[in-house]
């Protein structure tokens, strides 16, 4: 044996012989409280007093082999035993003192004083023995290293102090509670843990692994994790990472619990992703606290979601009717930042159609019929602009007015708006239903225009320039159930079109022009 190795099974004997005697009267004092329950017929105590027994034959037993050295520790291990030797140690432990706090709450509402002083006396073994077990830290170090946890931090004198705040957070926290996965290989533990957050109102579900831990969270929705470290099949940090590394667990607040109590597991858990981390035997007050805290920054998050959820459907909303309104690139461009959007184009081709008689029609309809039968006409119009990819600029009263070469420009813009002004006299043939069907004029011309987007608060795109007012002229001397096309649109045409002639017209405020009507 090497002098470290004899170092270190010194050490563990020494400490085993510490252990000892508070494990021992945890045991006397477990089977005083059961003498006393039986008399006193507190049969819904018994099963925690029970447990307490159970928990110190398996600290005793540990114990035992440690001072015969008889654990199954090999000597050439460093750290990873002295880790696992603690964690062996804090499990009875951990089940000691939440039973035993759970025992003294109960007598205390029961006002049996009687339990109180010998339930009080176990929790101070535990706690001595807790801040002996944390001196194992360091072993082959002559426990250079100090626990976090000492004696004078675990007296009992303050559990009631600690116990009023609890139930302060439970009354501050109460309509908070969350459902909460409990993650540990040991029953114990589970037990104790689902005890205390039942008792605190939350919904619990256990997992006995960190298979069975993913397999939980695959068939429910969980607020917060409670994850121990050191388990068999998957360890903690292990799942944790899957758990961060999944798009739907990812927000789910993670505890670590656990007996490590080493600086290096606590970061190696925060980097991992958890948000917080507590030791065994927990704290319940601040055990409480954490959980409570947690579920507070879960349900902020969740608020947020919402929130972002409602904002991007708004703004989906927003978009969809300056779609409606707007061309799609001038919608990009306003949502770039431009605040003035004018264009001059060359050659666009411009499209209006109005509808022959409209007033005495409109005398003769009922206000609904007249607005459904314009809907109906002008969605087809919009409908029919899209499939030949002219843009539809506003309508006017009973005035349709679209454009084509902007704001893209387009070689066959003239072909584009001549197609949808066939389209469109083809489609109000088929709709046509006696005396009061509508009837439209078409007039088309090519030429430059100036566009831009004008308003504030109800955005417009419109089209200016003499070429605007060709075209309506065109519309308004034309003739019913045709299309007038002029001069400069029959020379920008590249397809084969039937056009008739019709001379020399007299614009009002233009002049003379030569133009065309499309044959059917």
């Amino acid at each position: 044996m090497t002098a470290n190795e004899f170092q270190r099974h010194a050490i563990a004997a020494h400490l085993a012989q510490t252990l000892a005697g508070p494990a021992r009267a945890i045991s006397g004092f477990q089977e005083l409280l059961l003498e006393q329950v039986q008399n006193h017929s507190l049969v819904h105590i018994t099963p925690d007093i029970e447990r307490v027994g159970a928990a110190a034959r398996q600290l005793n037993s540990l114990i035992d082999s440690l001072i015969h050295g008889k654990a199954d520790y090999p000597d050439h291990a460093g750290r990873e035993i002295e880790a696992k030797l603690r964690h062996d140690l804090r499990t009875p432990l951990n089940a000691i003192i939440g039973y035993s706090e759970m025992i003294l709450e109960e007598a205390e509402e029961l006002h049996e004083h009687a339990l109180d002083e010998d339930v009080r006396v176990m929790l101070a073994a535990a706690a001595e023995l807790l801040a002996h077990v944390d001196a194992i830290a360091g072993l082959s170090r002559a426990s250079d290293n100090e626990g976090l946890w000492t004696t004078d931090q675990a007296e009992i004198d303050a559990a009631g102090l600690e116990r009023a705040l609890g139930k302060t957070e439970r009354d501050a926290f109460s309509g908070r509670n969350g459902r909460i996965l409990v993650v540990d290989d040991i029953g114990s533990n589970r037990d104790l843990l689902s005890r205390r957050l039942l008792h605190d109102g939350h919904q619990v579900v256990t997992a006995e692994s960190g298979l069975s831990a993913l397999t939980r969270l695959a068939e429910y929705e969980f607020d917060l994790v409670l994850l121990d470290i050191l388990m068999p099949d998957m360890n903690g940090i292990e799942v944790l990472s899957r758990l961060k590394a999944e798009r739907r667990w990812r927000h789910i607040p993670v505890i670590m619990i656990s007996g490590l109590n080493e600086v290096d597991a606590v970061v190696r858990c925060i980097e991992a992703g958890a948000d917080d981390y507590l030791l065994k035997p927990f704290n319940p007050v601040l055990l409480r606290a954490r959980i409570n805290s947690s579920l507070e920054k879960k349900r902020w998050r969740d608020r947020e979601d919402q929130y972002l959820q409602r904002i991007e459907a708004e703004k989906r909303r927003a978009d969809s009717l300056l779609h409606a309104v707007l061309p799609g690139q001038i919608v990009a461009r306003l949502q770039g930042g431009e605040e003035i959007i004018a264009d001059r184009f060359e050659e666009v081709t411009i499209l209006f159609a109005d509808i022959v008689g409209f007033s005495p029609i409109a005398a003769k309809l009922p206000a609904s019929d007249l607005i459904k039968r314009l809907d109906r006409m002008f969605s087809m119009f919009d409908a029919l602009a899209e499939k030949h990819s002219v843009e539809k600029i506003k309508t006017i009263g009973d005035a349709y007015m679209a454009a084509c070469g902007l704001p893209e420009p387009a070689a066959d813009h003239a072909d584009r708006t001549v197609a949808l002004g066939k389209s469109m006299l083809d489609s109000l043939r088929l709709l046509a239903s006696g005396s009061d069907s509508f009837r439209v004029r078409i007039g088309v011309h090519t030429g430059p225009v100036i566009a831009g987007l004008i308003g504030r608060h109800r955005f417009v795109y419109d089209v200016w320039g003499e070429t605007v007012n060709i075209a309506s002229r065109l519309e308004s001397q034309g003739v019913a159930d045709r299309m007038q096309i002029s001069e400069a649109t029959r020379r920008a045409l590249h397809g084969s079109w039937e056009l008739e002639p019709r001379g020399t017209v007299e614009l009002r405020g233009v002049g003379t022009m030569e133009t065309y009507l499309v044959r059917h």
